[in-house]
């Protein structure tokens, strides 16, 4: 249902990248937060393109999603495998090889096959195989199996109908089949390949507008337009798309020199450093990604006045300048606006009333929390691995418990140690803070909050409440999109009004193209999403 990720954001010295590379200098000037524009999608290619180099983070290690959900695996997979549901740039919803969903009651769900569909070796896609596919993604260990523990069967009901019965409601699985868990393989292609399915030299099972070509293990990874492709409303410009690994400053470099002409960026060093250089073009999307201070319950942060008064304190908008060069935006929840895929309005007014995390410090009120709280003295300690961004933050804790009357100190820890976190008590009594970023997959802000559950694996600090752990549940089970917005947003009431994470900054999607390109989607929706067959020339 999340993910969270645990990489350094880096940014020291990437401002002289493409310079020391041979490249066209980078600017040097950071944006303005204030001014960064989210758009869903890049301007429309017109054009006809033979063949696109597209950059990823590191080479995957399959392209079976089942085994393995990787950003790099999805990013190419997205454009090859199709979902029963489909996420568009906007970040909404709609059907997709299902011609509908029906919601025949709570625990009842009725997927409508699309007729005509077929996969890349010319095979129908029949309702056996969405039963097959379904029942492969709940398999034991599989990437996407927990979307199915509420899930009592997956039955073919005639021809062109797949019904899922529920053990108790389930708001979010038809979120889910927009995801890895909605993929439908060809079943007699992935069992006849068994385990070398996703394997380099082997084809895809899938239905999309692209299919599998060649794979250079250790080298690069080619897809190729799909010209049988049964959805002749989707015309893709660009013939192949070639995708290659790159670090930051191989990246930055390749892009400004025009060796490639596209990436997903999932740090924001390179776009800082591509950042109004004239031979590309950066643009920033919706995401549900935001950076957080995740408090623990070992000392002074478990008294919520004082988690509510440093929330007060802290400068978000200075974190955004220093911590990510401008390009994110003081945010007040710990889910971003990409997640607002129905009732965006409502939740847009909603996070408008939020009180508790100001875009600028409210000192003064923030003093008579920690004057209520009794003014302790114990010291909070921050944990930082030393990079850029969790430095700057750390530090902005530090001033901001300062100003207040409170006391505050950075521990550093290895990059390699900081995920323990999450796994390792004894390392969490160790420090009141850690700061992270965290995203979710689904557009649906609901999907976040059982984080504060009593007993969560995640709700470090002991946060506790009947009333609020009856709400995650009612929420979750709630089909209704309105009656469930409203719910949702009175978790965000709560998880806010107690601090259970102190929410920072929003950090965009962003994707850069070279020069010559143009149209893939700038949202987080490139996970799910076949953003390749927007790519083309510009006009």
């Amino acid at each position: 249902m999340k993910k969270k990720t645990l990489t350094p954001v880096v940014l020291v010295g990437l401002l002289g990248v493409s310079a020391a590379c041979g490249a066209p200098a980078a600017t040097t000037k950071a944006p303005d937060v204030a001014k960064l524009t989210l758009v869903d999608s890049t301007p429309k290619a017109t054009g006809a393109l033979e063949k696109a180099t597209w950059l990823l983070g590191e080479e995957p290690g399959t392209l079976d999603l089942d085994g393995d959900g990787g950003t790099p695996n999805r990013t190419i997979t997205s454009n090859v495998c199709e979902r029963l549901m489909q996420t568009q740039p906007d970040m909404t919803i709609k059907p997709w090889l299902a011609e509908k969903a029906d919601q025949v009651d709570p625990t009842t769900l009725v997927f409508t096959i699309r007729k005509g569909v077929t996969f890349h070796d010319g095979s129908p896609l029949t309702a056996d195989d969405v039963v097959w596919s379904l029942q492969r993604h709940a398999g034991d260990g599989m990437n996407e199996s927990d979307e199915f523990e509420d899930v009592a069967a997956v039955t073919k009901e005639g021809d062109d109908q797949v019904k899922v019965t529920f053990k108790k409601a389930n708001a979010l699985f038809i979120q889910a089949m927009a995801g890895d868990a909605g993929i439908v393989l060809n079943k007699k292609v992935v069992e006849r390949l068994g385990k070398d399915y996703g394997t380099p030299g082997h084809p895809d099972a899938c239905s999309g507008p692209y299919e599998l070509g060649e794979w250079r293990s250790g080298t690069e990874i080619t897809i190729d337009r799909h010209e049988g492709y049964w959805n002749k409303d989707v015309k893709p410009l660009t013939k192949a798309v070639t995708f290659r690994w790159a670090d930051d400053s191989a990246m930055v470099n390749s892009l400004t020199t025009g060796a490639a002409d596209g990436a997903y960026l999932a740090e924001t060093g390179p776009a800082v450093a591509l950042a109004g250089n004239p031979a590309v073009s950066v643009a920033y999307g919706p995401t549900t990604r935001v950076f957080v201070l995740l408090p623990t319950d070992r000392g002074v942060l478990k008294d919520p006045r004082i988690r509510r008064a440093l929330s007060l304190a802290v400068d978000r908008a200075g974190i955004a300048k220093s911590g990510f060069a401008g390009l994110a935006r003081p945010w007040k929840v710990p889910v971003g606006a990409g997640a607002w895929s129905y009732e965006r309005q409502t939740f847009q007014s909603a996070y408008d009333r939020l009180e508790g995390a100001p875009d600028a410090p409210d000192v003064e009120a923030a003093k008579k929390l920690v004057q209520e709280a009794g003014s302790p003295r114990t010291p909070i300690v921050i944990a930082s691995d030393g990079d850029q961004a969790r430095s700057v933050i750390a530090n902005a804790v530090v001033d901001a418990a300062t100003k207040i009357g409170l006391k505050a100190e950075i521990k550093t820890i290895p990059s390699s140690e900081y995920g323990t976190f999450y796994t390792d008590k004894a390392k969490r009594a160790q420090v009141d803070l850690v700061p992270d970023d965290w995203y979710i997959t689904k557009s649906d802000p609901v999907g976040f909050y059982d984080n504060a559950l009593s007993g969560s694996s995640n709700n470090w600090v002991g946060f506790s409440s009947p009333e609020y752990d009856a709400l995650v549940a009612k929420a979750l089970e709630t089909t209704d999109a309105a009656a469930r917005a409203g719910h949702v947003i009175e978790l965000q009431r709560r998880f806010t009004a107690d601090m259970v994470w102190i929410s920072l900054v929003e950090v965009p999607s962003t994707v850069v193209l070279g020069g010559k390109v143009t149209g893939p989607p700038a949202s987080m929706t490139y996970f799910g999403y076949p953003w390749a067959a927007d790519l083309g020339a510009k006009g």
